[in-house]
């Protein structure tokens, strides 16, 4: 199953992050959510869910 991790504000910020956990070795998928065109999911099985939010807070806070 498929977990929501984060909601980007953009398309194009979806996209880095994704590249970025991708290239740590992470499976990523994007989704246009559904309260807004501008927001973009950012959804991980949900087995990988701990890992990555490690990964992701490094990334978003540089």
């Amino acid at each position: 199953m498929w977990t929501v991790i984060y909601i980007a504000p953009t398309e194009k910020m979806a996209e880095r992050l994704k590249d970025n956990l991708t290239t740590e070795g992470f499976f990523v998928k994007i989704k246009s959510s559904g309260l807004s065109k501008n927001q973009f999911e950012i959804l991980v099985p949900e087995g990988e869910v701990e890992e990555v939010q490690e990964v992701l807070s490094t990334l978003l806070h540089t």
